[in-house]
């Protein structure tokens, strides 16, 4: 980079400030790392304990420099920094998490960070083919990660880090889901609480449920609600929930997966008094409605009602299809695990009827609730593109009649449909292109484009070669870094991150 554009970048940005919350993220990081010590202690791994503790060391000496390179910071956060911080904590954060499984060798750079970021960004792919074999501390740490994530670090820091002000506005604003993303309450440090304190409840009821199946120990329940209410799918095991064969435990998680796909707003408005705020609610509605559809739909057609042959799990050895309410369990399970980013897995989805597993990538694609853990486009995004087209079609033969685009009473203004439209095109588009991207490096077009649906929609699971029962080993160490791109992507919401690569982004006003 030329001198005069590197000391342009230094002058119009605040990066004193940035360094300065970076550190608190760093530090936090390194924090974070502790209660994996504890269960390296109860349960002996001693082992481990010295490659975590190295990597407590290393978080908190770069925590150090940053906090150097922070001092006698101005406190005042414009949108640009707020931008930059979001994106840098969470890359920050990323390379941090997967110290941990480098530092006890347990994976390579590469692996370890790809395992970090799709933990922080729920998104639950994983490259590790031998759970089985890991520490349990270490698998603590690969669950702690969703819970970490699907609460958002940068929110979790502005609740701690008063000093920022009205500038934590801005972080919460680009760091909150959705086309219009809104504070819970006045205060945003209010906000962040109560949005903590509804992610506490959630993981410690889904824990005690887990429990009380009788399938799972406190350590595998703790560690599937971590991922259940992140929706991010890492399991304690390698063939995930399918290794339980409980229908309690399916439907445990089926519950708390559509629990946490709903967005936490609707939970402060029941706690305010409004029990009917879910039903009233139109995103809430359509989801449950395009869950119950699908569920249906990939039930009847992997049982061979219609537009199946029989192959796969789903049949016996006989080549015989299976009976419909063996259908209907899978098809609850996977549908509900597909459609709200989860990626918990039951049963081979790779091995199911076409249609069947192109239902699952639509739905993986459009995601859960806005506001919620879930990533994907969002439902209320696929809501207001509908309605935008049946307005549209509809003036092709009233051009003088003027509709007014409406969710739950209220008017959308042409600007939030306007970034509606703009995020569905970005979305597309980088879908495309990083498929076509990804087939560089000897995917099959399926699995290339599965993947990174997956990954840009922070699901997990895909088709082919990254499959329900496979990983992301076999994809080559260029298209794994292509494909952490990816998950920042999607839960950065796009924009964030697209934004960095603009180069008015850098320059004077």
């Amino acid at each position: 980079m030329p001198r005069a554009c590197a000391y342009t970048i230094m002058h119009i940005i605040n990066w004193r400030l940035i360094s300065r919350v970076l550190s608190a993220v760093a530090a936090g990081s390194g924090a974070a790392f502790l209660p994996a010590v504890g269960w390296a202690l109860y349960y002996g791994e001693y082992g481990t304990i010295s490659g975590i503790l190295t990597a407590v060391g290393i978080a908190w000496i770069v925590a150090g420099l940053l906090s150097l390179l922070g001092r006698r910071a101005d406190d005042q956060l414009y949108q640009r920094e707020a931008l930059i911080i979001v994106v840098f904590s969470w890359v920050l954060a990323g390379s941090l998490g997967a110290l941990p499984f480098l530092c006890t060798g347990m994976l390579g750079p590469m692996g370890a960070f790809f395992e970090s970021v799709s933990g922080l960004t729920t998104t639950g792919a994983s490259v590790i083919d031998n759970l089985g074999a890991w520490p349990r501390s270490l698998l603590f740490w690969r669950s702690f990660t969703h819970w970490l994530g699907g609460i958002g670090i940068v929110v979790l820091f502005i609740a701690i880090l008063p000093y920022l002000g009205a500038g934590g506005k801005l972080l919460y604003k680009t760091e909150a889901s959705g086309p219009n993303p809104r504070a819970l309450r006045p205060h945003l440090r209010d906000a962040a609480i109560i949005l903590l304190k509804t992610c506490i409840a959630l993981t410690v009821l889904n824990t005690l449920a887990l429990r009380l199946t009788g399938r799972m120990d406190l350590f595998e329940s703790l560690c599937h609600a971590f991922g259940t209410f992140a929706t991010g799918g890492f399991s304690t095991r390698q063939e995930s929930i399918a290794a339980y064969d409980s229908i309690s435990v399916e439907l445990v998680t089926i519950l708390f997966m559509v629990c946490c796909a709903s967005s936490f707003a609707l939970y402060i408005a029941v706690l305010r008094g409004d029990g009917l705020a879910f039903f009233k609610n139109t995103e809430w509605r359509v989801m449950i409605l395009v869950l119950a559809g699908a569920i249906l739909l990939a039930a009847t057609n992997v049982a061979g009602y219609w537009g199946a042959t029989p192959a796969g799990p789903a049949t016996s050895s006989a080549g015989e299809f299976p009976d419909f309410w063996r259908s209907l369990r899978a098809a609850a399970f996977s549908v509900t695990s597909i459609a709200t980013n989860t990626g918990f897995t039951t049963d081979d989805f790779d091995r199911w009827p076409h249609f069947s597993r192109i239902l699952l990538i639509i739905l993986m694609c459009v995601g859960g609730s806005a506001g919620s853990t879930a990533g994907g486009l969002k439902v209320i995004r696929v809501i207001m593109v509908f309605k935008m087209l049946r307005h549209g079609i509809e003036r092709m033969f009233r051009p003088y009649i003027v509709r007014m685009l409406r969710i739950d009473g209220e008017v959308v203004d042409d600007g939030v449909q306007r970034n509606v439209v703009l995020f569905v095109l970005a979305y597309l588009l980088c879908l495309g292109g990083c498929s076509v991207a990804l087939t560089g490096f000897g995917l099959d077009l399926e699995s290339a484009v599965s993947a990174v649906a997956s990954c840009m929609s922070n699901t997990g699971p895909g088709l082919g070669l990254i499959g329900a029962s496979e990983t992301y080993s076999a994809v080559p160490v260029g298209g794994q870094a292509l494909l952490c791109f990816c998950m920042l992507l999607g839960r950065l919401e796009l924009m964030a991150v697209l934004v960095m690569f603009i180069p008015g982004f850098w320059r004077s006003k």
